[in-house]
């Protein structure tokens, strides 16, 4: 089976799915783990949960720790079964327990959303501490938080950093955004806005919004930074257009004060009703200072 299992790697990585699938459900009709959870993940990216829940179930079975962990997802999410936190931590419990780092980092979310269990910090940063040591970069990110914010810790900056550069070494979006509002606020390393933009940058440039909106903000106001109305609104635009509610409303003022942009009222209402549509509330008001026409 080992070897047709093999095959069906390799028809996979050649683009040849239809066949990979054929021969990986031989596999795992025949019992063989690895399989059962690849065909698991098949039926998953085809958005059929409930296969996948099956074919995870019958991996799960024989102690697959990567298809107990994906059970977890399952249940946490609400696909393919009723949403239920605590069938989704138990399934996580029992992966994280083999060792598994994503196991172990979504055992930490859920003690720190108090999902199926008892909303505990310590027990958050305790999860997340082990898979950190593993590598995982959203756990070393997520610990870089908690020493940010004083969450089941003494609050500490530079500890945070320590962790932040952990993980957008590896080239975590998040971090770098993380790392770039430390430059920005002067937490655990002194104010300086051109590295913040130079962190922010790396965090835009794999999409982050909460980077884009901030990059925006350091271009209107000149931090770090030639002051450039034009490319403050190329940078809100980007997150604009990915929801931020923020970068919305800025574009909103950019185009009520004709900052970067010929001054345009309609146009300046229709982002303030999209930040608005969101809860912005200087939208709301925004939108009751600006004539209709």
């Amino acid at each position: 089976m080992r070897i047709q299992y093999e095959l069906a790697r390799a028809l996979y990585k050649n683009g040849s799915y239809a066949e990979c699938l054929a021969l990986s459900q031989r596999a795992a009709d025949a019992g063989y783990v690895a399989a059962q959870f690849d065909v698991g993940v098949y039926y998953y990216n085809g958005q059929d949960y409930a296969q996948a829940m099956a074919w995870f179930m019958k991996a799960a079975d024989q102690g697959n720790s990567l298809a107990q962990d994906a059970i977890g997802a399952l249940y946490n999410e609400g696909y393919g079964v009723k949403q239920d936190y605590s069938q989704a931590m138990a399934w996580y419990k029992k992966a994280a327990d083999q060792g598994n780092a994503d196991a172990q980092y979504n055992l930490g979310v859920s003690y720190e959303r108090g999902e199926g269990v008892k909303q505990d910090y310590a027990q958050a940063m305790a999860w997340y501490m082990k898979a950190a040591d593993q590598g995982d970069a959203d756990a070393q990110d997520g610990i870089g938080l908690y020493y940010s914010n004083g969450h089941g810790v003494k609050q500490d900056y530079e500890q945070a950093l320590v962790w932040y550069r952990k993980a957008a070494d590896q080239g975590n979006a998040g971090a770098q955004y993380n790392i770039g509002v430390a430059y920005d606020r002067g937490e655990g390393v002194k104010r300086d806005y051109a590295q913040a933009l130079v962190w922010y940058r790396k965090a835009a440039d794999q999409g982050n919004a909460d980077a884009q909106y901030n990059i925006g903000v350091l271009y209107n106001n000149g931090y770090g930074v030639k002051q450039d109305y034009a490319q403050a609104m190329a940078w809100y635009m980007k997150a604009a257009d990915q929801g931020d509610a923020d970068a919305q409303y800025n574009l909103g003022v950019s185009y009520e004060r004709g900052e970067g942009v010929k001054q345009d009222r309609a146009q300046a209402r229709a982002w303030y009703q999209k930040a608005a549509d969101h809860g912005g509330k200087d939208a709301i008001a925004a939108l009751k200072r600006l004539p209709a026409n």
